[in-house]
């Protein structure tokens, strides 16, 4: 998409958003309530008109696509009805009907986990269960693009992993996904690019362990004073107090951590409860989201 523009009224929802998803990439979409995630996936699915700039999902302008077009994506929504008296194996059979070349149903049902659900109704499905048939749903008729809106919203955290181990597999299936999440974890799991967008702009797009200067940013270095020494006593500057725990803030970790060990060691000191960190990706993300809340990130 290129200078993708969508507005409600006076507020400008989207404004002149531009990313790119290669084929076989995942791509997750971060950002606050109301960056506008929803209403960008809304467009390149083909349900929402955009205002202006361009948008290409598989060849096809998503307004005017229709069902060539549909029948080449899958949506997996934050919420899905289903017929609560059917079971799991007919609504996907159901499903399945809808597309000229689906893939096999207890195919896609081994796929998502549900094998002993199959014969199950709706109703009796747990939450977890439910969001699972959602992502069947969206896998049955084998689409090229798959988008993904909160796939793990409700699922408790050993389900959570089973469903990313799920989209990891999607890519050996070479399929391409788009999704939002709020998950920084899940971002970091799956998704080759992150794409960060804040009040309808985008403010960051870029590998994971990169995003955002991550990769070279400053790494922090905290551990306890040994007994009767002062942060002066250290052979390296120290950049924040807490008692007796101090922090070094350095974009040279090795070396520094050279010679603190060195010098610990010259001693006979232990350097207790030492931790060496990047930045993660929350930290990334809310400093991103943050500077352009406060303006830092405005044209």
């Amino acid at each position: 998409m290129r200078g993708l523009r969508k507005s409600y009224g006076g507020v400008e929802a989207v404004r002149d958003l531009t990313f790119h998803v290669d084929e076989g990439e995942v791509v997750a979409v971060l950002g606050p309530n109301g960056a506008g995630k929803t209403t960008t996936v809304e467009i390149l699915e083909g349900y929402r008109r955009r205002d202006g700039g361009e948008a290409r999902v598989l060849g096809f302008d998503p307004a005017v696509g229709g069902a060539a077009y549909r029948t080449r994506i899958g949506i997996v929504l934050q919420e899905c009805g289903f017929d609560p008296f059917l079971t799991v194996r007919e609504v996907v059979t159901m499903y399945a009907g809808y597309y000229p070349a689906p893939r096999a149903v207890d195919e896609v049902i081994e796929l998502v986990g549900l094998v002993e659900k199959a014969k199950s109704r709706v109703r009796a499905l747990s939450g977890g269960q439910q969001r699972r048939l959602d992502l069947a749903l969206g896998l049955i008729g084998d689409p090229d693009l798959l988008f993904l809106d909160e796939p793990t919203t409700g699922f408790d955290p050993s389900a959570r992993r089973q469903a990313w181990e799920l989209v990891r597999r999607l890519g050996v299936l070479r399929k391409t996904v788009l999704l939002t999440t709020h998950y920084m974890e899940e971002a970091q799991a799956l998704a080759d690019r992150v794409v960060v967008i804040a009040a309808g702009r985008k403010v960051a797009d870029g590998p994971p362990e990169s995003i955002g200067g991550r990769a070279d940013a400053e790494v922090a270095i905290r551990f306890e004073l040994p007994a009767g020494t002062r942060p002066a006593d250290l052979p390296v500057t120290v950049t924040e107090e807490l008692g007796r725990i101090v922090v070094v803030r350095t974009p040279r970790p090795t070396a520094v951590l050279g010679e603190l060990t060195a010098w610990a060691l010259a001693r006979g000191d232990e350097l207790a409860g030492l931790t060496v960190t990047r930045p993660s990706l929350e930290d990334v993300y809310l400093e991103l989201t943050d500077d352009h809340e406060n303006g830092a990130s405005e044209p």
